[in-house]
């Protein structure tokens, strides 16, 4: 896999039309079914890439960078067509498969400095402190208060000396379309599954969750022996349900 260079002149390949995109992508879908692989692909439901926080934060901080932004553009059309055949997010490594200008799709791999033991640690201990917020973030919605943990200095979201990636097209600019469509196709799959941003980022959740778990159990044994104000003690009840 051809690795990927900044040289001050890009070279110039011929582009595929979306249908050419499209027939391709038909065509390697049927050969991975044949041989009876499962591709994963991506394909925003319709002209936003991502609708959620999660997603659009993440395609956010991809362009508020510069040496990324003459490359973005053609990576959104690609994602938009449907280009991204397969996407395959692990701990600190996304793998892709991109529809280009040839019958095979390009393979594409980037991967994520993991967060050092410290922040990971500094992370949990803020988040565990606002246990209502870390509910709502793992059903997958995010809490205000939790913003500046990720957004802030020193955020969860990766800087781009963090982001290095390959492409095995013969594309040698510093970050191809393959790339860049990859890198977006990112935060389509975080609208659908956002506790994926914590794989890619090497924190582990299973400390997460146990903190949920154990302080709605002990709210739960906190109230055991406290009525509910939904109880009717009135006179009369039975008659309300028709009970006699």
């Amino acid at each position: 896999m051809a690795g990927k260079h900044y040289w001050n002149e890009y070279p110039n390949y011929a582009q595929p039309t979306p249908d050419e995109i499209q027939r391709r992508v038909s065509r390697t879908q049927e050969t991975a079914r044949q041989k009876g692989q499962v591709l994963h692909p991506v394909r925003p439901a319709g002209r936003e890439i991502a609708i959620s926080w999660w997603g659009k934060a993440w395609c956010e901080n991809l362009e508020r960078y510069a040496d990324y932004e003459t490359r973005l553009g053609r990576g959104r059309s690609y994602v938009r067509n449907g280009a991204v055949v397969d996407l395959q997010i692990e701990k600190g490594k996304v793998k892709a498969r991109v529809q280009g200008s040839r019958k095979t799709p390009y393979k594409v791999e980037i991967r994520i400095s993991p967060l050092s033991q410290e922040q990971c640690d500094a992370i949990l201990s803020r988040c565990t402190a606002k246990v209502d917020s870390l509910e709502s973030l793992l059903n997958g919605d995010f809490p205000e208060s939790l913003k500046d943990i990720f957004l802030g200095q020193g955020g969860l979201f990766p800087q781009p000396r963090e982001i290095s990636f390959n492409c095995s097209c013969p594309d040698w600019a510093m970050m191809c379309k393959h790339v860049a469509a990859t890198l977006y196709a990112i935060g389509t799959r975080l609208d659908e599954e956002p506790l994926l941003f914590f794989t890619l980022r090497g924190i582990e959740m299973d400390p997460f969750v146990d903190v949920v778990v154990h302080n709605r159990i002990e709210s739960m044994l906190s109230n055991v022996d406290k009525p509910s104000s939904r109880i009717i003690t009135k006179p009369g009840w039975e008659k309300m349900f028709g009970v006699f």
